[in-house]
């Protein structure tokens, strides 16, 4: 039997579309993650690897940043992912305080292959919607997104 109880219609609407969010959001991160596990690498490896990839050499701080992490534990993510070879610390040219994380020549192979297989794999997930379905969530989600972050004082980009 369906909860008939009401909270007035504003909040049963952003109740069911929290839930829904929630649900879809479990899932697609389940599913990604098994994705991600066949390539050798932890969640938040991929992340900062793919980070990595696409914006190329990043402060620490900035990566920090960047994957919503504290310091620490975006030491101990590049600290793995140099020992696998494939991402390795340097100092910045600009500031000798400054260290900069990049990929290797090893890490920057792998991301070319593992990756084109992500995106091919994200897109089969995604293909129950059609791409103008796609773009739609993609401007809702980007619009709730900023709006959230702006009242806890996070930059997003």
């Amino acid at each position: 039997m369906k909860n008939t109880q009401k909270y007035g219609k504003k909040a049963d609407t952003a109740l069911g579309m929290w839930v829904k969010l929630a649900r879809t959001s479990a899932i697609f991160e389940k599913l990604t993650s098994e994705n991600i596990r066949s390539f050798g690498l932890t969640e938040p490896q991929f992340s900062l690897f793919e980070c990595l990839g696409h914006l190329g050499p990043l402060p620490l701080g900035e990566l920090s940043r960047k994957q919503l992490v504290s310091g620490g534990n975006t030491t101990c993510i590049v600290d793995n992912l140099e020992k696998l070879g494939l991402v390795e610390r340097v100092q910045s040219t600009k500031d000798r305080r400054v260290t900069v994380a990049q990929l290797t020549p090893k890490g920057m192979k792998l991301f070319e292959e593992v990756f084109v297989k992500h995106a091919e794999h994200i897109t089969e997930l995604a293909s129950a919607l059609s791409m103008e379905e796609q773009e739609s969530l993609a401007a809702l989600l980007k619009k709730l997104g900023l709006a959230l972050a702006e009242r806890i004082g996070v930059e997003t980009e």
